[in-house]
């Protein structure tokens, strides 16, 4: 019996010990939380589910937190931007990594020398949706922003292949350089067109000075922070794509054809003469001729043109060593015919990061790239191949005939009109433009570029929490260039002088020349900085950065040219074989260097309270001793309202954050030594080249945002809200001097005039992911009010005569300016009426301009601003969607509100001189109310050689830049994880009242660019 109490006394006490024992018992529970990509996540809150207990991660991501008894055994991991995550312990340790919310797909974004988390940031930054970046097939990577971040303006100078993009951040901000900073895995450039799509992880755009005022006096303009890919842990990944493309000219003018045009010139022929309605014209009596050509120069010139892409990657690695090697060949010949328009690059790129210890880390990250173009003219200047092509009378011949006297193997194209003979042989009647087809083909410039760019850096991590982190970084770019430009003598010999010094010789580059030049330029960029991330008492987080900089950078240049080669095959062209006469031979050097010291500090609260601020000081040595440094401060302060106890019932908001920030950058995008007066010497007698301006000293750029970041439905739906004020003070400018007193040098650099530039900002983001068909939607619109508020005291206007621009108080930079359009003089009484005191020649059928100051004529007095260029209104919209294995995306981009002066409708449709025209001008003014927007065809003035707003079209339009269909399969049977076929079609429709070529030309004044083409596109990625 006794026996069988201590049995029963065992099992009871046991039976405490597992169920009631256990109830006061405490588990203590670590772990480490990371992001997608598995990196830590610090300041995560980790609570016990249904409790007030919690604690939150360090700045490594790791956790302690002891659980309490009678309370569910389950942790709650939650973090801004990240889906909330509940799961339960195994055996005291839970590691975890947390997925993004739908809006977005990394909430970690990298801004000035460090990263942040999205929450945590108060200015003005925008991340790029890389799902859409890698739809895009561009050659610039700056291009793939284009209409994916509101306020950010972005358009390709011309569509010739290797031309340059304009990137704009809030509007022109100075009358100098404009141009943005771009960072690249912490190494600063002015240029990312070396840079391979496929290579880039993140672009993050910081738009206001307070996200970019840590970088000082190169931050004014905007600053785009690019992250490449790296290395990852596990087994190595292959990629390999390849796409090939056709292109075509698109929107292209129709042209006059042969008895068009010799309609139209019989009819000026008549208008500027008044003979009799039955006298013969000279155009009249050419429809005789049996050489009549009718040539669609426009047809000949362009054809179809062709690209090809092929980019591959491996990466892979352990716990200690990462690494990535990535390659990629671009080609594209341009859509002129003869393939002298076209563009190469070669990129190979190799990333190393190396875990020395569990807090020592090296890595390496270095780019090289090889870029050649055969340079054509594309933007109307000299010679102008698209300019000709619409500028030659169709009645002319692309060759001449073989049996022409004047006909040979080596220049068979028509050059002059009708040509016999240089002893006046040819026909004036006809405008002697150049052959285009013949400018493409004796077109022989070609431009190389080698460029390295990278990194080599350290990172070490102090304290026990590893909370503290130094890093040390050497960046280089250096770029190596050659351009050879040899040009051929052609055309017809118009000179019978018998004293001419190249007889026999054709009009055009005679005699044959060569120019050839080569550069280099190194920087190198030292960087060290000191990162302090730290969570205090589970609710106060901090991220202090200290650093300091060095960037040196030095240039020179060697070039020369000789003319008169004896021989011009490619074995010849080079410089020892050109004449001895009328040789040029140039170099020169220069260097420039900035020393910086930087800090921020970022202080969070509880995830609701946020404040951060930077001060950076520049020393450059563009700038005399008395304003060699520069100052550059920012504060900004955020408040997520939707982490308040208040508003826990408000479940269906997901997040309300409001924003404020304040900040100045600077700008120092000058020549180097413009504080020092430069001299010459020639026969002993030194004379002055340009007086120097010792007081000259830093643009500010001071930039006060507002903002609010909005988002319901678990953040499906986001919006984000931005208004600026942006203004740039001590803008450096050139001024001349009195000729009178110091003679004729260069002009002096100054420190005069403000511009403003103000708007607002708007991104609308949805996403559903929930179902089988998944889409996401990207919206985004700015305005920009652009606006000079002050010049230099002796300088009232700046004035360009090539652009017809003039920039003024009260105006935009470089608005247009010159007589304004009313219309077309009908009668000779209008004329009277409207020119009572001076008629100035005006006729019945001439252009009538406005007479501003009611004097009775048209003068220089009548001008006044008659265009904006800078954009008002900028806008786009994708939109990327997947059901199963198919995938549809399209972007559409926009511009609305800005002005281009149009000189190619001046010159085709409205100047004296016998070019051909587009059909339009069949309906020009002949007689009293036929036309009142195209004046009589004369080869008078007929004021259409008069600055206008008549040529001042509105050059708003919207591009369907981007769509593209896709399907992947699934062939992990045959060892490969999946392979994409898509096919991808750009610039395809394009809405736009302009009659110029191309809307979203970047050039002031439209002389004939080289137009964007539309493009078709096949393609294939496989990952192995």
């Amino acid at each position: 019996m006794k026996k069988n109490r201590r049995i029963y006394a065992t099992l009871v006490f046991l039976f405490l010990a597992v169920t009631g024992f256990t109830s006061y018992a405490q588990t203590r529970v670590t772990g480490k939380v990371t992001d997608e990509t598995n990196q830590p996540l610090p300041g995560v809150v980790v609570m016990q589910t249904n409790t007030q207990n919690k604690t939150s991660t360090d700045g490594n991501g790791v956790y302690v937190l002891t659980l309490q008894p009678n309370s569910a055994q389950t942790l709650t991991f939650t973090y801004i931007g990240y889906n909330a995550t509940t799961l339960s312990p195994a055996g005291g340790s839970l590691n975890i990594s947390l997925k993004p919310a739908s809006q977005s797909l990394s909430d970690v974004v990298v801004v000035g020398y460090t990263s942040q988390k999205k929450a945590s940031i108060t200015g003005s930054v925008a991340t790029v949706d890389m799902n859409d970046l890698q739809k895009t097939r561009i050659v610039d990577v700056a291009q793939a922003l284009q209409g994916q971040v509101a306020g950010v303006f972005v358009a390709a100078n011309t569509g010739a292949p290797g031309d340059g993009i304009k990137l704009r951040i809030r509007g022109e901000g100075t009358l100098g350089n404009n141009d943005v900073l771009y960072v690249i895995d912490g190494v600063p450039t002015r240029d990312i067109s070396f840079l391979n799509q496929s290579d880039v992880k993140s672009m993050t755009v910081l738009k206001d000075a307070a996200a970019g005022a840590i970088y000082g006096s190169r931050a004014a303009n905007g600053v785009v922070v690019i992250t490449t890919f790296s290395g990852t842990k596990g087994k190595a990944n292959i990629n390999v794509e390849y796409f090939a493309g056709f292109h075509q000219a698109t929107n292209l003018p129709k042209m006059l054809n042969a008895d068009q045009y010799l309609t139209i010139k019989d009819r000026a022929w008549h208008n500027t003469l008044g003979n009799a309605a039955n006298a013969v014209s000279p155009y009249q009596a050419a429809r005789s001729r049996t050489d009549l050509a009718d040539t669609d120069w426009l047809g000949e010139l362009f054809e179809t043109g062709k690209s090809k892409n092929l980019q591959a990657s491996v990466n892979g690695g352990s716990d200690q060593v990462q690494y990535l090697i990535s390659t990629g060949y671009y080609k594209q010949d341009g859509i002129v015919v003869q393939d002298h328009d076209g563009y190469e690059r070669f990129n190979f790129r190799s990333n190393v990061n190396a875990n020395i210890t569990d807090r020592f880390k090296v890595g390496t990250n270095l780019q090289l790239s090889f870029a050649k173009q055969d340079k054509l003219s594309s933007s109307g200047d000299v010679p102008g191949v698209i300019r000709h092509a619409l500028l030659r009378p169709p009645v002319l011949g692309v060759y001449k005939s073989v049996t022409d006297p004047t006909y040979s193997a080596a220049n068979p194209y028509t050059d002059l009109p009708f040509y016999t003979s240089n002893n006046n042989g040819w026909d004036k009647n006809f405008e002697f433009s150049s052959n285009p087809i013949a400018i493409v083909n004796f077109t022989n410039d070609k431009r190389k570029t080698f460029q390295t760019f990278g990194n080599l850096y350290a990172e070490y991590a102090f304290l026990s929490d590893k909370s503290l982190t130094f890093r040390s970084s050497v960046g280089v770019d250096i770029s190596f260039s050659h351009n050879k430009n040899f040009a051929q003598n052609y055309g017809d010999d118009n000179d019978n002088n018998p004293d001419e010094l190249y007889p026999g010789k054709g009009r055009n580059n005679k005699p044959n020349n060569l120019d050839e030049n080569r550069g280099e330029v190194m920087n190198f960029t030292f960087t060290n900085t000191l990162n302090y991330v730290k969570t205090f008492a589970q609710k106060h987080n901090v991220n202090f950065l200290l650093g300091a900089e060095n960037i040196s950078s030095k240039s020179s240049a060697i070039g020369g040219s000789r003319q008169n080669f004896n021989k011009s095959t490619s074995g010849f062209q080079y410089l020892d074989y050109g004449s001895l006469t009328n040789i040029y031979n140039s170099g020169s050097a220069s260097e420039f260097n900035l020393v910086s010291f930087f800090g921020s500090g970022t202080y969070n609260f509880d995830n609701k309270y946020f404040a951060t601020a930077t001060l950076r000081a520049d020393g450059s040595s563009r700038f005399g001793p008395s304003n060699k440094w520069g100052y550059f401060p920012s504060a900004s302060a955020g408040w997520i309202i939707s982490n308040e106890e208040f508003m826990k019932d408000a479940q269906w908001i997901s997040e309300l954050k409001l924003r404020g920030s304040w900040g100045q950058a600077g700008n120092q995008e000058i020549p180097n030594n413009t504080y020092q007066t430069l001299v010459s010497e020639s026969g002993g007698i030194v004379n002055v080249v340009r007086y120097g301006n010792p007081d000259v000293k830093w643009e500010t750029t001071t930039q006060t945002n507002f903002g609010i970041d909005f988002g319901v439905l678990k953040n499906r739906l986001s919006l984000t809200a931005d208004y600026f004020v942006k203004k740039t003070d001590d803008i450096l400018l050139t001024v001349g001097l009195p000729a009178v007193s110091v003679g004729v040098i260069d002009r002096t650099y100054v420190n005069a005039g403000e511009v403003t530039n103000k708007g607002f900002e708007f991104g609308l983001n949805f996403r559903n992911q929930e179902h089988a068909f998944k889409y996401n939607v990207n919206a985004n619109i700015a305005t920009l009010t652009n606006r000079v508020n002050k010049l230099q005291e002796f300088v009232k206007n700046i004035n360009d005569d090539r652009t017809h621009t003039r920039t003024e108080v009260g105006q935009p930079i470089n608005s247009y300016f010159g007589l304004v359009f009313d219309g077309i003089y009908q009668t000779p009484a209008e004329v009277s009426s409207h020119l009572f005191t001076n008629a100035n020649g005006a006729l019945p059928g001439d252009i009538k301009f406005k007479d501003l100051n009611g004097d009775g004529q048209i003068n220089a007095d009548d001008r006044t601003t008659i265009g904006n260029p800078v954009p008002k209104l900028t806008y786009g919209f994708a939109f990327s969607s997947s059901f199963k294995k198919f995938d549809f995306s399209f972007l559409l981009q926009g511009v609305q509100g800005v002005d281009r002066y149009n000189d190619l409708k001046q010159i085709i449709n409205f100047d004296s001189r016998p070019f051909n025209s587009m059909t339009s001008v069949l309906d020009s003014w002949n007689g009293p109310g036929t036309s009142n927007t195209l004046p009589r065809v004369t080869f008078n003035n007929n004021g259409g050689g008069n600055v206008s707003s008549v040529f001042v079209e509105d050059a708003s339009y919207l591009r369907l830049k981007n769509i593209e269909v896709g399907y992947t399969f699934d062939v992990k049977k045959i060892g490969v994880k999946n392979v994409r076929l898509y096919a991808s079609g750009q610039n395809l429709f394009t809405v736009t009242d302009y009659t110029g070529l191309d809307p979203e030309s970047t050039s002031l004044i439209d002389q004939g660019t080289y137009p964007q083409s539309k493009a078709f596109i096949l393609g294939l990625k496989i990952n192995l």
